[in-house]
């Protein structure tokens, strides 16, 4: 996937400024402190996600929130939920680095949702009404309109509906930890995805491994559904460890030929 340097970040309505609290008008009409943390998060988890702010970089405040249109503090703020979410590191005395990545940490990641999420499923099928297969339905045809073939260009949209047709997989089971806990893993294993969709000629066919969950799911073929589903997750961490790990190169973030 192409990456943009941080510097062409901004839109062509240049990004949100922090409002002038000193002015009437900024009183009555300029974004609250809260509003600008959360549109310099979202703008900050994009770019890492995206690779314009690459693993291990360092994130110097001071030239950052130039580019962001926020106050030192509104970023530190930002920063501070990123943290949170592992996408930023925080060094004692030494500010903040976007969080690396390596395959052994994607590994690590798969084993635990498909312990998670392949039971969930089970679930599921097993306890899903028929406005869960209606919304299964709805989700999974959103998401074949997108995938057919699947763009980099679209990654952004294709992640937020894929994203949303793996919840509903699951939104049968009765447990809300469940959803909260897959939705994290979902969310730590973007940045992989995104690596994985740039990759020229993979040969992966995504559309028909959601076909196979899908029909399985709604013919309420359990074993079928589960097997499909793992095959599906372990999909992404073997392919990026066949192409980064067999002369391909190194994977970004990862130590040259470590790991």
């Amino acid at each position: 996937m192409a990456k943009r340097p941080v510097s062409s970040l901004a839109d062509s309505n240049g990004p949100a400024r922090e409002p002038n609290n000193r002015t009437p008008a900024a009183v009555a009409g300029a974004p609250t402190l809260r509003t600008l943390i959360e549109h310099a998060y979202a703008q900050l988890r994009d770019d890492i996600v995206e690779g314009r702010l690459r693993p291990g970089q360092k994130l110097r405040v001071e030239h950052l929130r130039e580019h962001y249109g926020v106050s030192a503090g509104t970023l530190r703020e930002a920063l501070t939920r990123l943290v949170s979410d592992a996408l930023v590191v925080a060094e004692a005395q030494r500010g903040f680095r976007v969080a690396p990545i390596a395959l052994d940490d994607l590994q690590d990641l798969t084993r635990l949702r498909l312990h998670i999420e392949i039971d969930a499923l089970r679930q599921s099928i097993r306890h899903g009404d028929d406005a869960w297969r209606n919304r299964l339905a709805a989700d999974f045809d959103a998401l074949s309109a997108l995938e057919q073939p699947l763009q980099p260009a679209h990654a952004p949209l294709w992640e937020a509906l894929n994203a949303r047709f793996h919840e509903t997989l699951v939104s049968g089971v009765p447990s809300p930890w469940t959803l909260k806990v897959l939705r994290q893993l979902s969310q730590h294993g973007e940045r992989y995805r995104r690596y994985a969709i740039g990759l020229v000629d993979s040969g992966r066919q995504v559309h028909v491994e959601h076909q196979q969950i899908f029909e399985a799911a709604m013919a309420g073929q359990e074993a079928r559904a589960a097997l499909a589903l793992e095959a599906h997750i372990r999909a992404t961490p073997d392919l990026l460890q066949h192409h980064y790990r067999d002369g391909f190169g190194d994977m970004p973030g990862d130590a040259p030929g470590g790991g």
